[in-house]
C-alpha cells in the first residue's frame, strides 16, 4: 500500500495526511474515544476515493465515489461511530456501504460487521477494496437496507449512513436489548443524528447533531421518487453525507 504520491508538483504523503486529520479534524473537534481515533488512523481513506481525488482524501470533506455519490467526511464517520460505544465484542449491522470506508472503520472496532448495499457497481467496488484490506470480519449484502439483515439479527449495535424519515421499525426490532441505533432522522435536505439506546423501559433517545444526508431509500426509508433530485437518477443509500 503506497504512502506517497505526485500530484502535480505537490507530493503528498498519506500517512502524515491522515494523522494530521485525526489532530485537526476530530481531536481537536472532540473526539475522545481512543480506540475511534486509533481506528482513523490506521484506515487508508485515500484508498476508497477516486483516484482524481486521494489528495484531497484527508481534508474533512465528502468526496465523490462514484454514482453520484460521495464517502462521508471523517468528523461525521468518527462522530457516528464514536456513539456506539463499541468494545471490540459487538455484531454491528451498517446500512449503505458505499465507498466501504465507514464499513472498514466499523471493522477496526466490532468482532462482526454486516453491511447492506442497494447500488450494486458500489457493492462490487466496496467489496474489491475491503477484500484487498483484508477485513475478513466483514459480510455484504446487496438489498434494501432500511429491511436490516433479519437472517444476521440480533445486532449489538446499527449504523445507518442516510436520512431517515422516521426510525425504521425493522431495525429497532433487530437490536439486542441494550443495544444502540446510531440513524439520522429528519426530511430530504436536513437531518438531526440521534442515538437510540433498546432499554427495558423502551427507546432511549438522545439528539447529537445537526446534518445532511442522502435519503434512505427502501421500505422503511423514502420512496426514490421522493428524492426530489432534479437528474432523475436513483441516488442509492447512505453514500454522501456531511455534518452541518
Amino acid at each position: 500500500m503506497f504512502k506517497d504520491r505526485i500530484f502535480g508538483k505537490t507530493i503528498v504523503n498519506f500517512e502524515k495526511a491522515r494523522h494530521r486529520m485525526v489532530e485537526e479534524h476530530l481531536i481537536a473537534r472532540g473526539i475522545k474515544d481512543p480506540r475511534v481515533i486509533e481506528a482513523m488512523r490506521k484506515v487508508p481513506r485515500h484508498l476508497f476515493v477516486e483516484e482524481a481525488f486521494q489528495d484531497r482524501a484527508y481534508g474533512d470533506h465528502a468526496l465523490p465515489i462514484g454514482e453520484k455519490q460521495t464517502i462521508s467526511q471523517p468528523y461525521m464517520v468518527a462522530r457516528m461511530t464514536e456513539a456506539l460505544d463499541l468494545t471490540g465484542t459487538e455484531k454491528v449491522l451498517e446500512i449503505g456501504t458505499g465507498s466501504g470506508y465507514q464499513t472498514a472503520v466499523l471493522a477496526e472496532l466490532a468482532s462482526r460487521v454486516c453491511s447492506t448495499e442497494r447500488v450494486r457497481s458500489l457493492f462490487t467496488k466496496a467489496q474489491a477494496i475491503l477484500n484487498r484490506l483484508r477485513y475478513r470480519n466483514v459480510v455484504l449484502h446487496l438489498c434494501d437496507g432500511t429491511r436490516g439483515w433479519p437472517e444476521e439479527a440480533p445486532f449489538d449495535a446499527i449504523l445507518v449512513t442516510a436520512g431517515a424519515p422516521e426510525i425504521p421499525s425493522a431495525l429497532v426490532d433487530q437490536l439486542k436489548p441494550g443495544g444502540r441505533l446510531v440513524i439520522p432522522v429528519g426530511d430530504r435536505t436536513s437531518q438531526v443524528l440521534k442515538r437510540i439506546e433498546k432499554t427495558p423501559e423502551g427507546l432511549a433517545t438522545i439528539s447529537l447533531t445537526g446534518c445532511v444526508f442522502v435519503p434512505l431509500i427502501g421500505t422503511f426509508g423514502w420512496r426514490p421518487e421522493d428524492q426530489g433530485s432534479a437528474d432523475g437518477l436513483d441516488h442509492g443509500l447512505g453514500h454522501g453525507n456531511h455534518s452541518v
